[in-house]
């Protein structure tokens, strides 16, 4: 049914579907005192001329949904296209021959192994084995290394890179960080593909998922475009100059089947995926095998991205922050884990408890929405190991009510990530 076309009718919103599990229970339409002191995307006009309810959001501020509401927003996302302003994450280019020793400094994943123009889904660490922050790191084509880190980590992320920086470069490193300040649009959907083509030089049919090229989109130079995206379809994230944002964001809006999507469709999009968000599934209190994200580290089991390089060189030098609890973790397997949840009932939310079959707590919910590809209940929680197992029976309480609730794999909604012949 979701890949009926664009024009399919949409199913009646779900019994109690509110947006946004992470925001911290944000409603729309921040006041005036709110919106003092938040920084603003390239497109914040473009945003509010189109009717964008706007929300303060790690320290921006950022449209929740438009006009059509988020279950409409959510669906026509997974039935044709949709374009997010993601300009909040930052992005930081990486020069210099050292550049990998310093990443793999930081990071669990083995960076050395990708090829030019490939990206990985990869954790920085702490030496408690705690994930700080989730990044895309990608070895370009041209000189750098090019990261993307979440907006909400952005001054904690920089002031440990710039330490580290400073630490190389003073033992005779040869390391050179620049932050961006460009936009970035973020085209996710199953027509996004024949969307952007037309705007591009490029075939786009042979950029695999979490690869990238600079280029020109829709007459707009210097564009790095990268196939990824956290909604689970086949997408792209394109980082453009700021000047140039608004322009190729109407290029593409000048296509009709192209919506504005905000946050609120990003979140549920993410959950059906079953993807982190971080500060609610992962923060610095969780570690990679307590996340299910041993995968970054090229482990084999569950993932939810095609495999990154194998890292069996990271696991073997442990040189990363917190190696030798993670790899620990590894072998004598960690006290609780991340897992998927479908509930029947109201709607799950973070921070509700979970009940074991004695009715004693053994977890907690991180995230949680009605599915609207599904219709049901969906929610991550980190359960003691001994409930993880999928197919297990355990009780949610909502309101001081419990419901039925059963450990699912995830994702819940089966992704579409594109891979060339």
């Amino acid at each position: 049914m979701l890949r009926a076309g664009c024009r399919a009718a949409l199913p009646r919103r779900p019994p109690g579907s509110v947006p946004l599990s992470g925001t911290g229970g944000q409603r729309p339409g921040g006041s005036e005192a709110e919106e003092r002191g938040l920084k603003r995307t390239p497109l914040d006009a473009l945003h509010r001329s189109h009717g964008g309810r706007m929300v303060p959001f790690a320290g921006w501020s950022l449209p929740l949904y438009y006009g059509q509401g988020h279950l409409q927003s959510h669906l026509h996302t997974r039935r044709c296209c949709s374009l997010f302003d993601v300009s909040h994450m930052p992005q930081t280019r990486v020069y210099g021959r050292d550049r990998i020793r310093f990443i793999e400094s930081l990071v669990v994943g083995d960076i050395a192994e990708l090829k030019p123009g490939q990206g990985t889904l990869t954790l920085l660490t702490n030496e408690k084995g705690g994930i700080v922050d989730d990044l895309i790191v990608t070895n370009t084509l041209e000189d750098h290394l090019y990261v993307v880190s979440n907006a909400g980590c952005a001054d904690k992320d920089l002031a440990i890179m710039r330490g580290r920086a400073a630490e190389l470069q003073a033992a005779g490193g040869d390391i050179h960080l620049e932050v961006l300040d460009n936009a970035l649009l973020a085209l996710q959907g199953p027509s996004m593909a024949r969307v952007l083509q037309v705007g591009l030089p490029d075939d786009l049919a042979k950029l695999s998922f979490m690869n990238s090229i600079t280029t020109t989109v829709f007459s707009v130079p210097g564009c790095r475009v990268t196939r990824c995206g956290y909604t689970g379809e086949d997408g792209v994230e394109i980082s453009v100059p700021a000047g140039r944002a608004v322009e190729l964001a109407e290029q593409l809006l000048g296509v009709s089947e192209v919506w504005l999507a905000g946050l609120a469709a990003r979140d549920s999009l993410r959950l059906e995926a079953g993807l982190c968000l971080y500060g609610n599934d992962i923060d610095e209190t969780t570690t990679p095998a307590e996340a299910g994200l041993l995968w970054t580290l090229g482990t084999s089991g569950p993932r939810p991205f095609p495999p990154p390089p194998q890292g069996k060189r990271r696991r073997t030098a442990m040189d990363f922050p917190g190696a030798a609890i993670i790899m620990a973790q590894v072998k004598e397997k960690p006290k609780r884990k991340r897992v998927g949840l479908t509930s029947v009932g109201p709607p799950v939310r973070p921070h509700m408890a979970i009940l074991g079959p004695e009715g004693t707590p053994v977890g907690t919910v991180t995230s949680g929405c009605p599915s609207p590809s599904l219709g049901k209940n969906i929610a991550m929680a980190y359960v003691e190991a001994a409930h993880s197992r999928a197919g297990t029976a355990l009780t949610v309480e909502v309101r001081k009510k419990q419901h039925p609730a059963l450990v699912t794999k995830m994702p819940f909604v089966p992704t579409q990530y594109y891979m060339a012949k």
